[in-house]
């Protein structure tokens, strides 16, 4: 199917053969039949593109910040790698679109295939020919409203959000500053709400159509002469709401809101000016301020949106679906007509003349549209070819280890693909990812021979000697059991199971397989770690002490969801299995402290094993960020050994400072190494670096609560 991304480095627009999105259990497939260009915000994400890296600092500081906190905790080099990973990317463009549902995941009830639908969602509601959107991020199209109509609803719903904040009553003014997409939207759904309704903007053609959109009054330009024809028509009281739908870096709509505002009235946001507000003009009016978010209620909330837990209506009557409903509705009743305001209507094919015109600026537009063919005309595929005829065929080839690959996030990209890419005799078979999109990208940037979005088409690959699996926690187990049921050897990213029901599966396909199974716990093979394992070379019983300074993660983050395994389970595993390392022993009791009842992610874990080790770690979220995020202590048979961040490594035997070993540009955790260990058991046909009893042992301490 064809995608519309913008390239991350460039802000290149393409229009790129993708496989058609994964279906999932929370989500539905819409063949996409109208999607609505937001222009003022994709030109803006185009823009930033092509800006210079200090003009791009200067627009977003937060990215900035961003850097300079990896660059702390990671190195100059991993940073390095990072940031020029994020800039190889191309990213799906759209966030407004109308379609026929096609499927439907598992969990996804009250709807039908056939269905039309509205869409909405960055991420969900792609310029692309299917989409894979979450339920509560789609509205049903009442009977008359067609695909045109009902692909503008994500658009006008910001428009309406904005209007709910205003809470403007029937018959009150509402001034509305900037008339573009979502101001003409706003003049339409407050004139169907029966507000009277003054537009303003710095052109005539704009203030016109506001007219002929149910504005009682428009007016062009700045200055007094505005301010006074504002006051005049609102019979000198000022407007009882300003809303501000502008798009520009200058002060002067938040300076004219407050002047064209009555006493006590609101002013919401909208748009996106400058907001140096002027506090004599708010304070003497006593007038209250608000920024709009979005879409409504459940933005950027991953349970509502991504998991399909919706608010009850008792207590949050307009969520942002509903919100699409409201829109939806207006249509049906013709008090709005959201399709006049498109001027210009593009078939995907040619989706890259519409961003030109667009960025060009010659040629006025306002709503920019982009329709797409029927499934008939161009049936869905869930592969696409990315090598041409003269490629390797898809046989084994002798002397070479086909690897494919089942996720392509940054982890996948920024470290295991990288680290692969240095090793010889790797022929790059599939990859898949759920979107479509990013597998294209990394796919031609590795030279893979094909891209998917359906598993079964790894496993079923003849040349795929294993798979590389990396995407979220939930997914991992059931995967690695279908990899080995289908003789691949499998690399699975941390951790392999997170509940005992999925472990025992794990167990269970491993024990009947040929090939194995290898976890990326890739610190035991960091060069300080092998290093301070030799230290004590023989020496046991041990005492370890590993504390992980983890830091905060935002509660909306997806590794943060339960339904994921957790923080301790997600990542802790990682610290336990370097226990099992150092101690060359296996676990024989565990005990946890919970640091704080109500954060799961603050604990202590003391274990015991075999050979009368005892090991401590401490998992904390609350530390400062100027601490190094890992540390290591080990004693034992007179010798100590502190690893600090595989930045430092410090031995002692007896009074004798044995190495005092530093890395300076970057950590080298291991990464390299365990990739290639298990690159060379899989070709050799050998046991993996990490036994399987080692493993589960591993995962099964990380379940102790």
């Amino acid at each position: 199917m064809k995608q519309v991304l913008q390239n991350r480095k460039t802000g290149q627009v393409r229009v790129v053969d993708v496989p058609t999105p994964q279906l999932q259990p929370d989500r539905m497939l819409v063949r996409n039949v109208v999607s609505l260009i937001s222009a003022g915000t994709e030109r803006a994400s185009i823009e930033l593109s092509q800006k210079s890296l200090v003009g791009m600092a200067r627009e977003r500081p937060d990215l900035v910040q961003r850097v300079m906190d990896k660059l702390r905790k990671d190195g100059f080099l991993a940073t390095l790698n990072a940031v020029r990973e994020q800039f190889d990317r191309e990213l799906p463009l759209g966030y407004s679109a109308a379609g026929h549902i096609t499927a439907l995941g598992a969990n996804v009830i009250g709807h039908e295939p056939g269905q039309l639908v509205a869409c909405c969602g960055a991420g969900f509601a792609c310029h692309a020919e299917v989409n894979a959107v979450p339920r509560l991020l789609t509205a049903m199209a009442p009977a008359g409203v067609t695909a045109e109509q009902a692909a503008y609803a994500t658009v006008g719903s910001i428009a309406l959000q904005g209007i709910r904040n205003t809470d403007a009553r029937v018959g009150e003014t509402v001034a509305v500053i900037g008339l573009g997409l979502i101001g003409q939207l706003a003049v339409m759904l407050l004139k169907a709400s029966g507000c009277r309704v003054i537009g303003l903007d710095v052109s005539s053609k704009r203030t016109e159509q506001a007219i002929a959109n149910g504005a009682v009054a428009a007016f062009a330009g700045e200055g007094p002469a505005i301010e006074e024809a504002v006051i005049k028509t609102t019979r000198g009281r000022g407007a009882d709401a300003v809303l501000i739908t502008a798009a520009t870096k200058s002060n002067t709509p938040v300076e004219l809101a407050a002047r064209i505002a009555r006493d006590r009235a609101k002013v919401v946001m909208v748009g996106v000016t400058g907001m140096d507000i002027p506090r004599n003009d708010y304070y003497h009016k006593e007038l209250t301020f608000i920024v709009s978010r979005s879409y409504g209620p459940g933005r950027y909330d991953p349970q509502f949106e991504e998991r399909g837990h919706d608010y009850p209506i008792g207590y949050v009557r307009w969520t942002e679906q509903r919100n699409l409903e409201a829109f939806l509705d207006l249509c049906a009743l013709g008090v709005i007509h959201p399709e006049k305001l498109t001027t210009h209507r593009f078939p995907i094919a040619d989706a890259v003349k519409a961003y030109e015109m667009i960025l060009d600026g010659k040629e006025p537009y306002l709503g920019v549209v982009l329709k797409y063919p029927s499934e008939e005309q161009t049936p869905p595929a869930s592969s696409v070819v990315l090598r041409s005829a003269s490629s390797p065929p898809s046989v084994p080839v002798k002397g070479t280890i086909g690897v494919s690959f089942i996720g392509a996030g940054n982890f996948a990209r920024g470290v295991l693909l990288k680290n692969l890419k240095s090793l010889p005799g790797i022929e790059y078979r599939g990859i898949l990812t759920a979107s479509g999109q990013s597998a294209v990208s990394a796919g031609k940037k590795y030279g893979f021979a094909f891209c998917t979005s359906s598993a079964e088409e790894i496993f079923a690959d003849p040349a795929t000697d294993a798979v590389f699996i990396a995407t979220r926690h939930s997914q991992h187990a059931d995967l690695v059991v279908k990899a080995l049921n289908a003789g691949k050897a499998v690399f699975v990213e941390k951790p392999l199971a997170i509940n005992m029901d999925q472990l025992e599966q794990v167990r269970e396909a491993a024990a009947k397989s040929s090939r194995g199974v290898m976890v990326g716990f890739n610190r035991r093979f960091a060069p300080m770690a092998v290093a301070l394992k030799k230290h004590f070379t023989g020496i046991h019983p041990l005492s370890v002490h590993y504390r992980v300074n983890a830091g905060t993660i935002p509660a909306e983050h997806w590794v943060a969801d339960p339904a994921e395994g957790g923080r301790i389970v997600g990542e802790g595993c990682h610290f336990l299995d370097f226990f099992a390392f150092l101690t060359d022993s296996e676990p024989v009791s565990v005990d946890r402290i919970a640091v704080d009842r109500n954060s799961p992610d603050d604990v202590q874990l003391l274990l015991t094993y075999a050979n009368g080790s005892v090991c401590h770690l401490t998992y904390t979220t609350t530390g400062a960020k100027a601490t190094s995020k890992e540390r290591v202590e080990v004693f034992g048979g007179g010798r100590s050994g502190i690893l600090d961040d595989y930045r430092s490594l410090q031995l002692d035997t007896g009074s004798k400072r044995v190495m005092n070993q530093k890395a300076w540009l970057s950590q080298d955790k291991g990464h390299a190494a365990e990739i290639a260990q298990f690159i060379e058991a899989v070709a050799q046909n050998r046991p993996m670096p990490i036994s399987l009893e080692s493993l589960i042992s591993t995962t099964f301490a990380s379940f102790v609560q």
